[in-house]
Protein backbone atom coordinates (compact mmCIF):
# COMPACT_ATOMS: atom_id res chain seq x y z
CA UNK A 1 0.00 0.00 0.00
CA UNK A 2 1.04 3.41 -1.02
CA UNK A 3 2.10 5.37 1.99
CA UNK A 4 0.07 8.84 2.34
CA UNK A 5 2.14 11.60 3.39
CA UNK A 6 1.33 14.95 1.60
CA UNK A 7 -1.02 15.30 -0.77
CA UNK A 8 -1.90 18.09 -3.25
CA UNK A 9 -4.63 17.39 -5.90
CA UNK A 10 -7.34 18.65 -7.66
CA UNK A 11 -10.48 17.85 -6.11
CA UNK A 12 -13.98 17.25 -7.67
CA UNK A 13 -16.82 18.59 -6.60
CA UNK A 14 -20.13 16.13 -6.21
CA UNK A 15 -23.21 17.71 -4.00
CA UNK A 16 -24.91 14.80 -3.43
CA UNK A 17 -25.51 12.95 0.03
CA UNK A 18 -26.64 9.07 0.27
CA UNK A 19 -24.66 7.93 -2.51
CA UNK A 20 -24.44 4.55 -2.04
CA UNK A 21 -21.72 1.69 -2.72
CA UNK A 22 -23.54 0.77 -5.87
CA UNK A 23 -23.48 4.15 -7.08
CA UNK A 24 -19.75 4.19 -6.92
CA UNK A 25 -19.35 0.63 -8.46
CA UNK A 26 -22.14 -1.26 -9.81
CA UNK A 27 -22.86 -4.87 -8.56
CA UNK A 28 -22.04 -6.26 -12.60
CA UNK A 29 -18.62 -5.25 -11.57
CA UNK A 30 -18.01 -7.13 -8.74
CA UNK A 31 -16.45 -10.45 -10.11
CA UNK A 32 -13.28 -9.64 -10.14
CA UNK A 33 -10.80 -10.28 -7.01
CA UNK A 34 -8.46 -7.96 -8.67
CA UNK A 35 -8.12 -4.36 -7.43
CA UNK A 36 -7.12 -2.55 -10.66
CA UNK A 37 -8.93 -1.91 -13.25
CA UNK A 38 -12.01 -0.76 -11.72
CA UNK A 39 -11.55 3.06 -11.65
CA UNK A 40 -13.11 3.15 -15.42
CA UNK A 41 -16.63 1.97 -13.92
CA UNK A 42 -16.24 3.92 -10.86
CA UNK A 43 -19.66 6.03 -10.94
CA UNK A 44 -20.79 4.07 -13.61
CA UNK A 45 -24.22 4.74 -14.16
CA UNK A 46 -23.36 8.51 -13.51
CA UNK A 47 -20.85 8.86 -15.70
CA UNK A 48 -22.18 6.65 -18.90
CA UNK A 49 -24.88 6.65 -21.04
CA UNK A 50 -26.77 2.70 -21.78
CA UNK A 51 -25.02 2.55 -25.05
CA UNK A 52 -21.42 3.74 -23.43
CA UNK A 53 -21.20 7.49 -24.16
CA UNK A 54 -19.73 9.80 -21.35
CA UNK A 55 -22.33 11.90 -19.92
CA UNK A 56 -20.76 15.23 -20.52
CA UNK A 57 -22.46 17.07 -17.66
CA UNK A 58 -20.74 14.58 -14.86
CA UNK A 59 -18.02 16.02 -12.93
CA UNK A 60 -14.94 13.07 -13.32
CA UNK A 61 -16.02 13.43 -17.25
CA UNK A 62 -15.12 17.05 -17.43
CA UNK A 63 -11.44 19.00 -17.54
CA UNK A 64 -9.46 18.91 -14.89
CA UNK A 65 -11.84 16.70 -12.78
CA UNK A 66 -10.76 13.44 -14.59
CA UNK A 67 -7.45 13.90 -12.96
CA UNK A 68 -9.14 14.76 -9.65
CA UNK A 69 -7.10 13.15 -6.14
CA UNK A 70 -9.64 14.09 -3.60
CA UNK A 71 -13.60 13.73 -3.94
CA UNK A 72 -15.46 16.18 -1.60
CA UNK A 73 -19.40 14.99 -1.28
CA UNK A 74 -22.55 15.70 1.06
CA UNK A 75 -23.52 13.43 3.86
CA UNK A 76 -23.54 9.11 4.52
CA UNK A 77 -20.66 8.40 1.66
CA UNK A 78 -20.69 4.84 0.61
CA UNK A 79 -23.88 3.82 2.34
CA UNK A 80 -25.71 0.46 1.04
CA UNK A 81 -23.10 -2.59 0.56
CA UNK A 82 -20.51 -3.22 2.53
CA UNK A 83 -18.38 -4.20 -0.94
CA UNK A 84 -15.00 -3.25 -1.06
CA UNK A 85 -14.91 -3.11 -4.64
CA UNK A 86 -15.94 0.46 -4.03
CA UNK A 87 -12.44 1.86 -2.03
CA UNK A 88 -10.91 -0.18 -4.96
CA UNK A 89 -12.45 1.99 -8.07
CA UNK A 90 -12.06 4.80 -6.27
CA UNK A 91 -8.31 4.54 -5.79
CA UNK A 92 -7.96 2.88 -9.28
CA UNK A 93 -9.40 6.24 -10.78
CA UNK A 94 -7.10 8.13 -8.75
CA UNK A 95 -8.96 8.85 -5.59
CA UNK A 96 -6.33 9.48 -2.23
CA UNK A 97 -8.81 11.38 -0.15
CA UNK A 98 -12.39 11.64 0.51
CA UNK A 99 -14.20 14.24 2.04
CA UNK A 100 -17.83 14.32 3.23
CA UNK A 101 -20.19 15.43 6.51
CA UNK A 102 -20.16 11.60 7.44
CA UNK A 103 -19.41 8.21 6.01
CA UNK A 104 -21.34 4.65 6.14
CA UNK A 105 -19.23 2.99 8.83
CA UNK A 106 -17.46 0.24 6.64
CA UNK A 107 -16.81 1.86 3.64
CA UNK A 108 -14.99 4.57 6.18
CA UNK A 109 -13.08 1.59 7.65
CA UNK A 110 -12.14 0.09 4.05
CA UNK A 111 -10.79 2.99 2.89
CA UNK A 112 -7.84 3.37 5.78
CA UNK A 113 -7.42 -0.46 4.65
CA UNK A 114 -6.63 0.33 0.56
CA UNK A 115 -5.19 3.91 1.61
CA UNK A 116 -7.87 6.09 0.84
CA UNK A 117 -8.37 8.78 3.38
CA UNK A 118 -11.58 9.51 4.57
CA UNK A 119 -12.06 12.89 6.07
CA UNK A 120 -15.08 14.23 8.28
CA UNK A 121 -15.90 17.87 8.03
CA UNK A 122 -19.01 19.95 8.90
CA UNK A 123 -21.58 20.23 5.79
CA UNK A 124 -20.66 24.12 5.75
CA UNK A 125 -17.22 23.44 5.37
CA UNK A 126 -17.35 20.41 2.46
CA UNK A 127 -19.64 23.46 0.99
CA UNK A 128 -16.63 25.82 1.20
CA UNK A 129 -14.21 23.41 -0.39
CA UNK A 130 -16.51 22.55 -3.40
CA UNK A 131 -16.32 26.00 -3.91
CA UNK A 132 -12.64 26.05 -4.19
CA UNK A 133 -12.81 22.89 -6.32
CA UNK A 134 -15.09 24.03 -8.70
CA UNK A 135 -11.78 26.64 -9.75
CA UNK A 136 -10.57 23.63 -11.57
CA UNK A 137 -6.65 23.05 -11.41
CA UNK A 138 -6.91 27.13 -9.71
CA UNK A 139 -8.36 25.20 -6.70
CA UNK A 140 -6.44 22.57 -5.98
CA UNK A 141 -6.27 21.42 -2.40
CA UNK A 142 -3.34 19.95 -0.15
CA UNK A 143 -3.59 17.40 2.63
CA UNK A 144 -1.22 16.90 5.21
CA UNK A 145 -2.09 14.17 7.06
CA UNK A 146 0.93 14.41 9.62
CA UNK A 147 -0.16 18.09 10.84
CA UNK A 148 -3.55 16.80 9.75
CA UNK A 149 -5.11 19.96 8.21
CA UNK A 150 -6.23 20.68 4.38
CA UNK A 151 -4.90 23.77 3.25
CA UNK A 152 -7.29 25.66 0.91
CA UNK A 153 -5.76 27.64 -2.08
CA UNK A 154 -5.74 30.75 -0.45
CA UNK A 155 -3.75 29.25 2.54
CA UNK A 156 -6.42 28.63 5.03
CA UNK A 157 -5.38 25.94 7.00
CA UNK A 158 -8.69 23.39 8.36
CA UNK A 159 -7.71 21.11 11.24
CA UNK A 160 -9.13 17.21 11.09
CA UNK A 161 -9.70 14.75 13.28
CA UNK A 162 -8.04 11.39 12.82
CA UNK A 163 -7.75 7.62 14.80
CA UNK A 164 -3.70 8.20 15.73
CA UNK A 165 -3.23 4.07 14.89
CA UNK A 166 -5.09 4.85 11.38
CA UNK A 167 -3.09 7.74 11.06
CA UNK A 168 0.30 5.94 11.34
CA UNK A 169 -0.82 3.18 9.14
CA UNK A 170 -1.78 5.62 6.56
CA UNK A 171 2.21 7.39 6.91
CA UNK A 172 3.67 4.24 6.74
CA UNK A 173 2.17 2.85 4.23
CA UNK A 174 0.97 -0.20 6.04
CA UNK A 175 -2.23 -2.36 5.53
CA UNK A 176 -3.71 -5.24 7.78
CA UNK A 177 -0.89 -7.60 5.81
CA UNK A 178 1.79 -5.47 6.47
CA UNK A 179 0.81 -4.14 9.88
CA UNK A 180 1.42 -8.19 10.66
CA UNK A 181 4.96 -8.28 9.33
CA UNK A 182 6.18 -5.81 11.35
CA UNK A 183 5.80 -8.79 13.81
CA UNK A 184 8.03 -11.47 11.22
CA UNK A 185 10.34 -11.59 13.75
CA UNK A 186 8.43 -12.70 16.37
CA UNK A 187 5.90 -14.66 14.48
CA UNK A 188 9.37 -16.70 13.00
CA UNK A 189 10.98 -17.24 16.74
CA UNK A 190 7.19 -18.54 17.91
CA UNK A 191 6.73 -21.04 15.20
CA UNK A 192 10.56 -22.40 15.01
CA UNK A 193 10.14 -22.73 19.16
CA UNK A 194 6.75 -24.49 18.55
CA UNK A 195 7.78 -26.65 15.54
CA UNK A 196 10.71 -28.19 18.04
CA UNK A 197 7.97 -28.64 21.22
CA UNK A 198 5.43 -30.22 18.95
CA UNK A 199 6.80 -31.34 15.54
CA UNK A 200 3.56 -32.76 14.02
CA UNK A 201 2.18 -29.01 14.46
CA UNK A 202 1.83 -27.90 10.68
CA UNK A 203 4.41 -24.35 10.53
CA UNK A 204 3.67 -21.55 9.05
CA UNK A 205 6.50 -19.99 6.78
CA UNK A 206 6.48 -16.21 6.12
CA UNK A 207 8.64 -15.56 3.07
Amino acid sequence: MDKFTVLTAIAAPLPEANIDTDKIIPARFLKTTKRSGLGVHAFDGMRYNPDGSEKPDFVLNREPYRKAGILITHDNLGCGSSREHAPWALLDFGIRCVIAPSFADIFFNNCFKNGILPIRLPREICDALMDDARLGANGRLTVDLERQVVVRPDGEEIAFEIDPLRKHLLLEGLDDIGQTLQHEGAISTFEAARGQAQPWQTRIVID
